[in-house]
């Protein structure tokens, strides 16, 4: 049977999602506590790659138990056992093809920006308060959706088979309390992509690049082109869309 786990956590304390050598993750916190629940070597299949320090408000993954589980029960004890920088929201059964990673419809990612210096959430958002045209930035912004190789935002060593990816949404909005979020979904990221963004945006609202030279940065498929890479700890992934029968 086959068992999806929606979850979220904090990125502060882990390497990304994905397991590695020498590096706390949290796919790996995850699997030590499920087995020792399970008393059973538990592999879990998460819906893709955070890099380090990257946080998540919404993360689904799958694992595999020949036995039907008590998931409410799973669920709590979970929870008990992880730290608490990971919190399990809920587990459920799902069809046995489903899959975490290669199913999802879309993911979407938000980059939270402090406008003012504050002394709260230093951890979960980036400070940066020199004056942006945020208008310009949209406009630049615009220019994702009629696009779809990437390769211009993607980490320089990376083995992908394709920089193509579709971009359905990508917006800058103000919120109250002096934040300022970037919104992106996309059927699929590559590595570094949406800090890269917008750290080539910020370019924009800065008035260092125009809406044309966004353009033939797209257009060049060169990462030296393209602005700076964000901090990692402003990068929330925020929603993955699957098909209705994903739905608990």
């Amino acid at each position: 049977m086959r068992y999806f786990i929606e979850l979220a956590f904090h990125g502060l304390n882990y390497h990304g999602w994905q397991i590695q050598d020498n590096a706390t993750s949290v796919q790996a916190t995850i699997e030590q506590k499920l087995m020792v629940l399970l008393k059973s070597n538990i592999q879990i299949t998460g819906c893709g790659r955070t890099d380090t320090g990257v946080h998540a408000s919404q993360y689904f993954a799958h694992f595999n138990f020949d036995l039907e589980i008590d998931t409410a029960q799973i669920t709590y004890q979970l929870n008990a056992l992880l730290p608490k920088d990971i919190v399990i929201k809920k587990i459920f059964q799902v069809a046995p093809t489903l899959h975490a990673r290669f199913d999802a419809i879309d993911r979407t990612y938000n980059y939270i920006i402090a406008t003012k210096p504050t002394p709260f959430e230093r951890d979960s958002c980036w400070i940066y308060t020199p004056k942006l045209n945020i208008s310009a930035m949209n406009e630049a912004a615009k220019l994702l959706l009629n696009h779809t190789d990437f390769e211009c935002f993607s980490k320089v060593k990376t083995q992908v088979k394709t920089f193509d990816c579709s971009i359905s949404y990508a917006m800058w909005v103000e919120k109250p309390n002096n934040k300022l979020v970037f919104e992106i979904t996309a059927n699929r990221f590559l590595r570094n992509m949406v800090r890269a963004i917008v750290g080539t945006l910020l370019d924009v609202g800065l008035g260092k690049i125009n809406t044309d030279d966004f353009r033939a940065i797209l257009a060049s498929k060169n990462r030296a082109n393209a602005g700076q890479s964000v901090p990692a700890h402003g990068l929330f992934l925020t929603a993955i869309n699957y098909p209705n029968q994903a739905q608990d």
